[in-house]
């Protein structure tokens, strides 16, 4: 590739990334996402130790040890949007030499795990759950703007799912995919299903405020919703970005979603700061007990 143009790839006057405010050695071979600021500090608490802190706008980072493996835990706002940020500008501190402006000839993969709230929309997922993402069906236009690959499988069920929307459905969803290496090891024995990433969270999750809802019974259609046993589970606002873009990248992915609500029960957790905490610890104890696929180039 040419020299990649200073309008292209934005860096600050200490040479940093533009958003994210960060240099090449701030971040791990493993990156823990999560929506919230709060949460990265909810997070690395329990690391052993902290080399990095570092803030702009909604994205913090620390990076550290937790025993002897380095990790980064990073927030990334809510929504596809910034997830196209976060992913970028992360890729391009590993893949991109900043000062010559150009790729470099061995790329990195990084291992990209998602700690994130969500809602289930399926009446036998239990709130305080624990549920890891397959894959994702994006109602965001994110990927539309990215070539990346899905399976064969992937793709019959994304057919299927588009058949049963009406035919002036105004969105052209797509689907992306969780890394299989990934999902059979830090994933093993957790719950699975396919998520839906919305680009909102009242009417494009089906909530209903003030505002008219345009599409009052999409999320009753996408519930009954089955493709040889294969439907979607919960709903959340980032997944479908992070597979989708990790893919277009050459990286990794899993997505953990803690279940807040069951929107089918229309029940919300009496008690969802100590689930967070407490799913937490579990996939922290699975990031530095597993050998899951390691970053290489």
């Amino acid at each position: 590739m040419d020299r990649i143009s200073e309008t292209d790839l934005i860096l600050n006057a200490d040479g940093s990334v533009y958003h994210l405010n960060l240099l090449p050695g701030d971040i791990a071979p493993t990156v823990i996402t999560v929506g919230d600021p709060e949460r990265v500090a909810a997070i690395s608490k329990y690391f052993d130790r902290i080399e990095v802190r570092k803030s702009k706008r909604e994205f913090v980072t620390h990076t550290g040890y937790l025993g002897d493996k380095r990790l980064t835990v990073i927030s990334t706002g809510i929504g596809t949007g910034n997830i196209d940020i976060v992913l970028n500008e992360l890729d391009a501190l590993v893949n991109i030499d900043l000062d010559k402006r150009r790729v470099n000839d061995e790329l990195q993969k990084l291992t990209f795990i998602r700690i994130g709230t969500s809602g289930a929309i399926q009446a036998d997922i239990p709130v305080n759950s624990l549920l890891v993402s397959t894959a994702a069906v994006g109602f965001d236009s994110l990927m539309h703007y990215y070539p990346y690959t899905i399976s064969v499988n992937g793709q019959k069920f994304m057919d299927n799912l588009l058949a049963t929307l009406p035919k002036n459905f105004p969105l052209f969803p797509y689907l992306a995919e969780a890394d299989k290496g990934l999902l059979a090891t830090l994933g093993e024995d957790i719950l699975k299903g396919i998520t839906l990433t919305a680009p909102g969270f009242y009417a494009p999750q089906g909530r209903q405020l003030r505002a008219k809802n345009t599409l009052p019974d999409l999320i009753t259609t996408l519930q009954h919703f089955n493709f040889v046993d294969q439907y979607l589970t919960n709903i959340e606002m980032e997944t479908a970005g992070l597979y989708g873009m990790a893919s277009a990248l050459g990286h990794r992915a899993i997505s953990f979603n803690i279940i807040l609500a069951n929107r089918v029960s229309q029940n919300f957790s009496a008690q969802p700061l100590q689930a967070i905490d407490h799913h937490i610890k579990l996939i922290l104890e699975k990031v530095t007990t597993t050998q899951y696929p390691l970053s290489d180039t």
